[in-house]
Order: C-alpha cells, then structure tokens, then sequence
C-alpha cells in the first residue's frame, strides 16, 4: 500500500487524490458529488476501522502521522493498493475545512445501491425487524437512527427516495459506522413498496400521534414488524400512514407533543425488541 508524505497539499501531483476531501463543508455538493463519483467519507480511527471490518473497500487514506500509526496494524492487513496519505493534522484540517476527523478519513468505494426486494430477500424468514424512514433529511438524525437500529438488533432499515442519504459522511460519523454494517434500501416506490413488506410477512406499525393509535406499553409486537418513522416536524405523511396496518404512540407528558425522530426510535425500538 502505497504511502505519500504531503509536505505541500498544494502540489499538483496529488491533487487528483486529494479531490476526495475537498469542500467537506458545502453539503449540497457533497451530496451531489459523492453518489455520482461512487464514494462515501468514512471520519475517525474507529470508524474507518469498522468500515474495514465491513468489507468496505477503500480509494485512498488521509491521515495525520499519529492516526497513521494508530491503524497501522488495519492497514498493514489490507492487501490493497490504496494510497495513504500523510500530513500534518492541521494542513488537512485547512484542506477539508473540518475536524471533527480527529487527523483521520478514509475516501471509500461507495457500494452498489440495494433495492427493497433485495433487502428483503437477504432477511430470510423467521422473526425479523426493519425500520422504515420516511423522508428523514438531516444527516444526524439518519446517523442517529441508524445507531439506535443497530444497538436494538434491529435486522435492516428502508429509506424513502427523499431519505437523507446514510452515507453522508456526517450520518455515517453519528452512526459511529453501524450504518456501514447494518442491511439497508432505498425504496424505489413510495409508499408503494410497503406492499412488498407486507407480501412478506411484515406488520407495517406507524409511529404517530393519529387519531386511534395503540399506546406503545399495549402493543404486541408481531413476529415481523416493519417499524414506520416520519420526517422532522411533520411526521409521516397521509400517503404514508394510509398504508400502515397499524399506529402506535409513545405517551408522554401533555406539556410535549412529541420526541425526536431519533429519540422515539429508540424508544420504540427498546420497547418492541424480542423477548
């Protein structure tokens, strides 16, 4: 594995490989740019070593000389020809315009996108759970989302095709890379492929404040439970909630109207987990 010492990142020689961590601060072009350039960011020692571990195959390391020496043993094992890219944590702090990194990011091969049908065929059969996210748009609360599946053995998450993307480099560092293992789709119809969940044994379960929702503590979760999250502030839309099977709500205190996203997630998913 090939290993550059950038003493000047204005050099032109390197430029092609350092164009992968440019403008890490203008989140629309990111966006833009990652999916179409087949990439995603992977930020911080111990996320860069759970992309690894999760067969993520890297495009090229930019590291401080002390983080390189922290992942020198996960980099020693790749059998791989991925530059590693070396320099001074404050000069590439200035490149990215970021450091939450902590002098470590890992530029990687963004994986071929799955589908719903495709999600669905790798969870076999048997008791199984999926969270479903309806249009969810900040990248934290993705990450978030995502973290809460996973801590709650959650078998898989659907977004929505306005989903925020899991793979933005912020949703994947809140994540703290359970999103780089945890089976996930973006739907391609929507609310169209919820049908597919229920051909396939899935209970479609709304979280929501709707009129004849089942108190959360009362719910008996079914063996397959496709668990429904909508956006920030508006929730889940009626297209959306039409085609649930069923609402539940998380009771609270009448001075709040609702949680977090995130929050609730968990929440539900704590209470819904396998007994």
């Amino acid at each position: 594995m090939p290993r550059i010492e950038l003493d000047d990142l204005a050099d032109e020689r390197w430029a092609h490989l350092l164009r992968d961590y440019t403008h890490l601060k203008d989140v629309q072009l990111r966006a833009r740019r990652e999916p179409a350039e087949g990439l995603f960011l992977a930020e911080g020692v111990e996320v860069v070593r759970r992309a690894l571990a999760a067969g993520h195959r890297p495009r090229s390391f930019l590291l401080s000389p002390a983080r390189a020496a922290e992942l020198a043993d996960a980099l020693d094992a790749l059998d791989d020809d991925a530059p590693v890219l070396i320099a001074p944590a404050a000069a590439f702090a200035h490149l990215t315009g970021v450091d939450l990194h902590r002098g470590a990011i890992a530029s990687m091969h963004r994986p071929a996108q799955r589908g719903t049908a495709e999600l669905l065929a790798g969870l076999g059969p048997g008791p199984r759970r999926l969270v479903v996210l309806e249009d969810v748009v900040d990248h934290t609360n993705v990450g978030a989302l995502f973290r809460s599946a996973a801590a709650f053995g959650v078998d898989g998450v659907l977004v929505s095709p306005r989903c925020a993307d899991p793979l933005y480099r912020r949703s994947v560092r809140v994540s703290m890379g359970t999103v780089l293992h945890l089976p996930w789709a973006r739907a391609a119809s929507w609310p169209g492929d919820l049908d597919l969940l229920r051909g396939s044994g899935f209970t479609v379960t709304a979280l929501a404040l709707a009129d004849g929702a089942v108190e959360l503590g009362a719910f008996t979760a079914p063996e397959r439970l496709a668990l429904l999250l909508g956006t920030e502030g508006d929730g889940l839309s009626r297209r959306a909630l039409a085609g649930a099977d069923v609402a539940v709500r998380i009771p609270m205190d009448a001075r709040v109207d609702s949680l977090n996203v995130a929050a609730a997630s968990a929440v539900a998913l704590w209470q819904t987990r396998p007994r």
